[in-house]
C-alpha cells in the first residue's frame, strides 16, 4: 500500500482537505516539545489555520523526548497526517503539513539544541503531560528527579536561554499545553530553578525579565488510535497514514496574551486571546478533566473500556453530573459571559459520542498528577463538602489498591507500598492526613475522613 508523503499527497481523494500553503516556502518558526496525538490534534491544526491565512515562517518543528514511535511514523510521511474528525454527523478529514521537522531529543539532542537557539525560532509549545513538569506533591520543582532524569524539558530550555543570551538573540515565548493549573508559572518557575541549580544567574535574570510563559487552557479530546482506526483510515484514504489522528470536531484554546515577541494568528482558527485564563483553566480542569477522571476509575471499576459507555451507566452518570455541576462549577468564581450550565451541557454530550472510542484507561494513567488540581481544588473550596467529588476520589484509591500495575504513575511504587503496608484508614492518613503527601491539597475533617474509608475499604 502508498505511504503518504509529499509525493503522494496528491493522489488523496477529493474530499479530503488540504493545507492552504506552499509548505516549502515556510521557515520553521515553533518549536514543539512532547509530539504525541494531541498535539498533532491540536495545536499544529492551529498553526496550519494560521498559515493558511497568509501567516508566514511559523512552521512547527517537533521533538519526542524519548520515545521515537511518532518520529518514526511522521518522518517517511515527511511530517504530513491526517486528522479525522468524528461525530454522528459521520467523518471530516484533513491533511495537516504544519509540521516540517520531527526529532528525537534522547536521540539528537544536539538537533533540538539548535533548533531553540535559532534565530528563526520565536515560539516553544510543549505537551509532556502533568509528570513532565517535574513538581513535587507541594507543587515546589522536583530539582532532584530533573537532575537524576538527564532528559527533561528543563535540561533543553534552560541550555536555549543560555545559548541564545550568548549569541545575542530574542528572548522565546514558551507556551504550556498541559492540564495544570497556572501552567505557565509552573514552567516559568521550573526553567528558573534549574538555571539556579547550574548556576546560571545572569541567564536565569534575563529568562525571568524577558522571557514569557503565558497561561493556557487547551481542550480537545483524542483518544489513542488503534490498529483499526489505522486501518479504516487506509480504506479512506487510498494510502497508509501511520500518523493518523482521530479526534472530535469541537476544540478550544485560551491563551494569555503575555508574548515576547510576534505570535501566529492562532485566533483565525478559533482561540482566545485573553487577559486572564485562570476561569477557563478552573473550569476546564475542574468540570471536564475532573468529571473524565470519576468516569475513568467508576467505569473501570464496572467493567467499561470506554467513556461513552461509562457517561451512559445509570449508576455513574448521576454521580458525574453531581461532581460538574453541583460541586466543580460552584467551586470558583467564572469569567463574564461563561456560561458553566451550558459548557457542562455540552461535555455530556461529547462525553456520549459513540464514534470516538477513549479509552477509560488512558484517562487513569498518571492519576496521582491529575487528582490535585481536578478534585482536590474543588474539595478544597467546597470545604470538603462534595459527596461526589468524594466519590470519585475513593474509586481512584481503589483503582491503585486492586492491581491496575500496568497503569503509568509516577508514583505507582510508593502507592503500591502504601497498601502493602496497610488498609485503608492509614492510606488515607498517609496521603492526607497531617503531614500526609497530598495534605497540602486538601486535608479532610474528621467526618469527611471517615465517609472516604468506608467507601475505600474492601
Amino acid at each position: 500500500m502508498t505511504r503518504l508523503s509529499e509525493a503522494t499527497a496528491a493522489a488523496l481523494p477529493a474530499a479530503v482537505a488540504r493545507p492552504g500553503y506552499d509548505r516549502a516556502s515556510q521557515r520553521i518558526g515553533i518549536v514543539h516539545i512532547g509530539l504525541g496525538a494531541f498535539h498533532r490534534a491540536h495545536q499544529a491544526v492551529y498553526t496550519d489555520d494560521a498559515m493558511a491565512a497568509g501567516d508566514r515562517d511559523w512552521a512547527i518543528a517537533a521533538a519526542s523526548l524519548r520515545s521515537s514511535g511518532v518520529c518514526d511514523a511522521l518522518a517517511p510521511q515527511d511530517g504530513l497526517y491526517t486528522v479525522t474528525e468524528r461525530s454522528g454527523a459521520g467523518e471530516a478529514v484533513r491533511l495537516i503539513g504544519a509540521i516540517r521537522e520531527v526529532t528525537v531529543a534522547a536521540k539528537a539532542p544536539e538537533r533540538l539544541a539548535a533548533l531553540l537557539a535559532s534565530a528563526d525560532t520565536r515560539v516553544v509549545t510543549l505537551t509532556v503531560t502533568e509528570k513532565g513538569y517535574w513538581r513535587r506533591p507541594d507543587g515546589a520543582t522536583d530539582l532532584a528527579g530533573i537532575v537524576a532524569d538527564g532528559n527533561s524539558i528543563y535540561h533543553y530550555l534552560a541550555q536555549a536561554v543560555v545559548a541564545r543570551r550568548a549569541a545575542g538573540l530574542g528572548p522565546l515565548t514558551l507556551v504550556s499545553c498541559d492540564n495544570l493549573p497556572d501552567n505557565g508559572r509552573v514552567l516559568r518557575a521550573g526553567v528558573s530553578a534549574f538555571l539556579d541549580h547550574r548556576g546560571q544567574g545572569a541567564a536565569r535574570d534575563w529568562f525571568e525579565r524577558d522571557w514569557r510563559c503565558p497561561n493556557t487552557m487547551v481542550d480537545r479530546i483524542v483518544p489513542a488510535v488503534t490498529d483499526a482506526d489505522r486501518a479504516k483510515v487506509e480504506a479512506a484514504l487510498g494510502m497508509r497514514d501511520e500518523a493518523a489522528v482521530i479526534t472530535e470536531p469541537y476544540r478550544q484554546w485560551v491563551i494569555e496574551d503575555d508574548f515576547a515577541g510576534d505570535r501566529p494568528r492562532w485566533d483565525v482558527g478559533g482561540a482566545q486571546f485573553v487577559a486572564d485564563v485562570a476561569p477557563y483553566e478552573t473550569a476546564k480542569l475542574r468540570m471536564l478533566n475532573g468529571a473524565h477522571s470519576a468516569l475513568a476509575y467508576l467505569g473501570l471499576e464496572r467493567g467499561h473500556a470506554f467513556v461513552h459507555q461509562a457517561v451512559a451507566d445509570p449508576t455513574i452518570r448521576p454521580v458525574v453530573e453531581a461532581l460538574m455541576r453541583d460541586e466543580a462549577a460552584t467551586s470558583f468564581t467564572a469569567a463574564k459571559g461563561q456560561a458553566l450550565g451550558p459548557y457542562a451541557d455540552a461535555l455530556l454530550a461529547r462525553f456520549a459520542n459513540v464514534t470516538l472510542e477513549h479509552r477509560l484507561s488512558q484517562i487513569a494513567s498518571d492519576g496521582s498528577q491529575k487528582v490535585g488540581p481536578r478534585w482536590l481544588s474543588s474539595l478544597s473550596a467546597h470545604g470538603g463538602d462534595a459527596p461526589a467529588t468524594l466519590t470519585a476520589l475513593a474509586a481512584w484509591l481503589r483503582f491503585i489498591r486492586t492491581g491496575h500495575d500496568a497503569s503509568p504513575d509516577p508514583r505507582r511504587a510508593e502507592l503500591a507500598g502504601l497498601w502493602a503496608k496497610g488498609d485503608a484508614a492509614s492510606v488515607v492518613d498517609a496521603l492526607f492526613g497531617p503531614g500526609g503527601s497530598m495534605a497540602s491539597q486538601w486535608q479532610p475533617t474528621e467526618a469527611q475522613r471517615a465517609a472516604l474509608v468506608r467507601q475505600v475499604a474492601p
